[in-house]
């Protein structure tokens, strides 16, 4: 696959940022990141890779399957794979997985599908390496392809990743174990649908922050979800909520906290 030229406006700032760093006016490492932030690839017509997100965020760009054709999705991650090392793909169908399966990828290469998450991974490289503990929690069973999605994105993150599912709040007497063995996590992610109680119980009981996880299972009036997303939103516990079924936002946002401590602290 060959890489798009890059536009012409975006090479003659690459320059300006370059010749400023030989004239001595930037550092090198300010010219770098000036020159990640107009950094990305081209994709035929359909698509403009951010590859340099993860370096300037410290979160990786995903592709979302849904609503893609599929041999642009081929091709969007075959050229995500090539410039990164790696590529997280959310949201694949059935036809979708066909063809990806099918792709001829690099030597060595990891390709992982999660059939619950219903993502795909595939790695050239090795994952950063490990930092930060994020624990993941679901209220119930139905709850589990969300908080799956959300633990797929912390651990290609490079993040230890302890979770605990089926422990809603109509059987309390479940949770406490659990919250004993993630002491020590760093982050937590807790995914409920219905009501939507679970993670204002365990922000009320945790000293790591909590992001609630709105699933939508549920059914008649609130149902979808809203009634899980109204209730984190009201919460007297304090906690940071994403949208609904949002497992990638979650997981990713989890993974940046658990790094950032684990980068704190081996500083100190």
């Amino acid at each position: 696959m060959l890489m798009a030229p890059l536009p012409d406006e975006k090479m003659e700032s690459n320059r300006e940022i370059l010749e400023s760093y030989r004239r001595g006016e930037i550092s090198l490492e300010e010219a770098q990141k000036q020159i990640r932030v107009r950094d990305y690839r081209t994709v035929g017509e359909v698509a403009k890779l951010d590859i340099c997100r993860s370096n300037r965020i410290g979160i990786p760009e995903a592709i979302l399957a849904e609503g893609k054709d599929k041999s642009d999705l081929l091709a969007i991650s075959l050229a995500h794979l090539e410039e990164t090392g790696s590529v997280i793909i959310t949201r694949v169908s059935s036809e979708q997985l066909v063809v990806l399966r099918s792709a001829k990828l690099p030597p060595k290469s990891v390709f992982e599908h999660n059939p619950r998450a219903r993502t795909v991974v595939i790695r050239s490289a090795d994952r950063p390496a490990q930092a930060g503990r994020v624990a993941i929690l679901a209220a119930g069973t139905a709850d589990i392809p969300v908080a799956e999605e959300a633990r797929v994105v912390a651990e290609e993150m490079g993040c230890q990743v302890l979770r605990e599912y089926d422990v809603g709040v109509a059987g309390i007497h479940r949770l406490f174990p659990c919250l004993e063995r993630m002491a020590d996590a760093d982050a937590f992610v807790v995914a409920a649908g219905r009501e939507g109680t679970l993670p204002a119980v365990v922000a009320g009981l945790v000293n790591a922050p909590v992001i609630g996880l709105p699933v939508s299972t549920g059914y008649g009036i609130g149902g979808g979800g809203k009634a899980a997303l109204y209730s984190m939103l009201q919460s007297c516990s304090v906690l940071t909520v994403v949208n609904v079924d949002a497992g990638f936002v979650a997981g990713a946002y989890a993974a940046k906290i658990a790094r950032q401590k684990a980068h704190k602290e081996k500083q100190s």
